[in-house]
């Protein structure tokens, strides 16, 4: 009994422990199942935060594709665009038999479009509401009032040429930015070679690009320049420097030009406005004559339509302004004999045609010459001190006269207003020498009651030792109140006189002066502006003051 008992207890034990065991492992499995949820729920979270921070390929393809059905579905509302797209879809069905030759087409260039149409007109109000309203009105624009043809920057803008004046409104829209890309004249684009080309653009086209041009010099009467003390400012000199020494300078007769040359045979014409932006003085136009240095370059007076230039040649050229044509004269019609020195020949400056011939008597020919102030004849000095008045009306001379204490004549000058026509109105001679002496000749004594009465050996009215060196320019201003005197063989040998009263002005120039070794001379039309040009191919400008 107490066996059966103890057997029965232990499978009592034996299944209380199965049971408990799964009981156990039940709860076990519950836990991990739990568990398990527990995680799968914390990564679809985060799977779900990170698709909506960063975004996934399916949610943007499926954003892609709303977006595009969105277009189409606009595009679709209108007709035209809908049979295009049909043409456009049946055009790209067909496309694998087609050529690769086909697909493409290359670009040649820019079609011919007119220039008229790229330029933005003022057009009627609707057209103008249909762009960008500006940010408010300003009533001043209606009474601003801008020149385009007086702003050199300004000038390209123009439509036309006859257009000058533009209100504020009308201004072109680039205005403030600067002149368009066009075909301006410059150094590179001006510059003519007389081999290629004997011709060169008429001064007409380029003057009236500037109203400051086109007008002449106002031809007022200045005031009395006082002795010994005179007002002179620098102002803007020419920009750019010449690759020679520059021995021919001159200003135009009636427009505000400049002409200049030198050995390295180049012709610069220059417009003459200091405050012209944004380069003062600008060049208008250069001819390059091949293989001819420059000697003398002058103006044909009195209008200055013609430009006659020679060098040590026995040809010379001349440059008709008005119509471009540069014309070369080898041969002189009506005379053909041998020409030695000591002799002038007369030409006519149209035709060029042969007049007379002046010779002075003397030893070594002749030194320089000058014409009268109304173009009726001419002075002529021989090296060994030797004058001639010549007369075009008689072909000969009138009187012979000798400069005083003359050593080696080498220039000769007139000017300054007399009255006296028999000798072309000029008041003053002066002329330099070898010495550096300079004796200036008052004319008015020198005609009596219709007759030239020149003494063989007149007294200078004043003589000048200022100069060491030979005397090589000579120059009076057209209203005949100053003198400038200078010589190329020294450093800052320059003089400025005053007329009248023959004094050398003693503030001008100084030691700080910077002249150089100075190589010609000129005073502008209205004599209230000196250029001075140097060996180092440099011109520099003054302003004279009343």
């Amino acid at each position: 009994m107490a066996r059966q008992r103890s057997k029965k207890s232990s499978g009592d034990q034996k299944s209380v422990e199965k049971q408990a065991q799964s009981e156990f492992s039940q709860q076990n499995g519950e836990q991990s199942d739990n568990e398990s949820v527990e995680m799968m729920d914390a990564g679809e979270d985060e799977d779900e935060l990170a698709r909506l921070v960063l975004g996934d390929d399916t949610g943007f393809m499926a954003q892609l594709g709303q977006e595009t059905m969105g277009d189409l579905d606009l595009e679709a509302d209108n007709e035209d665009n809908e049979s295009q797209l049909d043409v456009e879809g049946e055009e790209g069905e067909n496309l694998e038999d087609v050529d690769d030759a086909e697909l493409f087409f290359m670009d040649a260039g820019p079609s011919e479009v007119n220039d008229r149409d790229l330029i933005a007109g003022a057009g009627s109000d609707d057209e103008q509401s249909d762009g960008d309203e500006p940010a408010w009105q300003d009533s001043d624009d209606e009474r601003l009032t801008i020149s385009l043809a007086g702003n050199p920057r300004l000038r390209k803008l123009r439509v036309s040429e006859a257009e000058d004046m533009v209100t504020g409104p009308d201004r072109p829209p680039n205005a403030a930015a600067g002149p368009r890309a066009s075909s301006s004249s410059s150094l590179s684009d001006d510059d003519m070679d007389m081999d290629e080309s004997l011709s060169a653009q008429p001064l007409a086209q380029l003057l009236r690009s500037s109203n400051s041009l086109i007008t002449a010099s106002a031809d007022s009467k200045r005031g009395k320049l006082r002795p010994e003390v005179i007002n002179i400012q620098r102002t803007r000199d020419i920009p750019m420097v010449q690759p020679s020494a520059i021995s021919s300078l001159q200003f135009h007769p009636i427009h505000p030009v400049l002409l200049s040359s030198g050995p390295a045979a180049t012709i610069y014409l220059h417009h003459i406005a200091p405050d012209a932006l944004p380069t003062p003085n600008p060049l208008l136009t250069s001819v390059h004559i091949k293989s001819t240095p420059l000697h003398t370059t002058a103006f044909l007076g009195p209008t200055g339509d013609k430009i006659f230039f020679s060098g040590r040649r026995r040809y010379f050229h001349s440059w008709n302004l008005e119509t471009g044509d540069i014309a070369k004269v080898t041969s002189v019609y009506g005379q053909k004999d041998e020409q030695r020195s000591g002799i002038v020949n007369i030409l006519d400056a149209h035709t060029c045609q042969w007049i007379a011939a002046a010779r002075i008597e003397g030893r070594n020919g002749v030194a320089d010459f000058a014409w009268w102030r109304d173009g009726e004849g001419l002075t002529i000095a021989g090296k060994g001190g030797e004058v001639g008045e010549w007369s075009v009306e008689s072909k000969s001379f009138i009187a012979l006269w000798q400069d005083e204490g003359a050593v080696g004549t080498s220039v000769l000058t007139l000017g300054g207003r007399s009255g006296q026509k028999e000798l072309g109105g000029d008041r003053w001679v002066v002329i330099g020498s070898s010495s550096g002496i300079v004796n200036i000749y008052d004319r008015r004594a020198w005609t009596d009651k219709g007759e030239v009465k020149i003494p063989n050996r007149p007294e200078p009215t004043r003589v000048f030792k200022q100069l060491t060196t030979p005397t090589s320019c000579l120059e009076i201003s057209p209203d005949g109140q100053l003198l400038v005197i200078s010589s190329k063989w020294k450093r800052d040998a320059l003089r400025l006189i005053h007329l009248p009263s023959c004094t050398v002005y003693r503030n001008w120039p100084t030691g700080q002066t910077p002249l150089g070794r100075v190589s010609a001379v000129a005073f502008n039309q209205s004599s209230s502006l000196l250029a001075i040009a140097n060996e180092q191919g440099k011109i520099k400008l003054w302003e004279i003051r009343v």
